[in-house]
């Protein structure tokens, strides 16, 4: 099952002072305040605290991770449970990553090509393959409200020169990020 990801957003203004301001993000689950708390809910939960929890301690939205969700437990399997809003219990938006941070963060366990990244799963060893393409199908599949373009991130100790070539990578997969969701995952 396909879930719509938000066809569009308002920003507004609410206040500002200098060159700080507060806002909100309308969307079509909710407002989100600005600056916002976002909780991390890695694996589809914010840990030790249930949804209602959450909301009450001042969440607008949580971030969900894509790459995490995508090994466990699977994306199809979380879409055909209504999901990341069925599957959790939460109403208001969803963030997701691209779960390019991956690519830094378990740098042993990649390989980075043109194409995307193959991902040897910390979990049970078996291959996966991440590309821009794939990322976005996945967050689609998962209902994300803000979906992420799938990048590249390299450590900030990284020469100028891989720095450079990250970016210029990441803007070309930004390119086919938003190719695959313009054409609907």
């Amino acid at each position: 099952m396909d879930h719509p990801v938000s066809p569009r957003f308002d920003f507004t203004i609410s206040a500002t002072d200098g060159a700080a301001r507060t806002g909100q993000i309308a969307m079509q689950r909710g407002v989100i305040r600005t600056p916002a708390f976002m909780p991390v809910g890695t694996a589809a939960t914010v840990k030790a605290m249930k949804p209602d929890n959450v909301a009450a301690a001042g969440a607008d939205i949580i971030l969900g991770n894509t790459y995490h969700l995508m090994l466990r437990p699977g994306a199809e399997r979380v879409a055909r449970l209504g999901g990341l809003h069925g599957f959790m219990g939460w109403s208001k938006p969803i963030l997701t990553d691209s779960g390019g941070y991956q690519v830094m963060s378990l740098a042993d366990l990649t390989k980075r090509s043109e194409e995307g990244v193959s991902f040897k799963s910390h979990l049970d060893g078996t291959r996966h393959l991440l590309s821009p393409e794939r990322s976005i199908e996945i967050q689609r599949l998962l209902g994300s409200n803000i979906v992420m373009a799938f990048d590249e991130l390299v450590p900030t100790t990284s020469t100028r020169e891989v720095q450079a070539a990250a970016m210029e990578r990441s803007m070309r997969w930004a390119k086919r990020s938003r190719d695959a969701f313009d054409a609907g995952g």
